[in-house]
């Protein structure tokens, strides 16, 4: 995501990662990998289980990357890290992206 960063910013889109974690390790975190874009906190995981991006137990993030359409509506959503250029076709041909 880092390197394409730029390129969803050009399709008007926003970046953000979601995790169960402190906004202080949220902070750790973005500067030792230097993420180019926000950490919200999920406390109680309720937004990743609404996106079922919880793991089996329930107690865990399953990473899970969802683009939500400026709609509301799910235009995308796969467990796992699907290559930035998928992403970037998904949100090209979006009518509401």
């Amino acid at each position: 995501m880092r390197e394409t960063i730029d390129e969803f910013g050009a399709l008007d889109t926003d970046v953000y990662g979601v995790n169960g974690g402190s906004a202080e390790s949220h902070a750790r975190f973005i500067d030792e990998l230097m993420l180019p874009f926000d950490l919200l906190v999920d406390e109680g995981l309720g937004v990743a289980e609404a996106y079922g991006a919880t793991k089996s137990e329930g107690r865990r993030i399953d990473r899970t990357v969802v683009i939500v359409g400026k709609d509301g509506k799910i235009l995308f959503r796969q467990k796992g890290a699907p290559p930035p250029d998928r992403l970037l076709r998904v949100l090209a041909s979006a009518d509401d992206a």
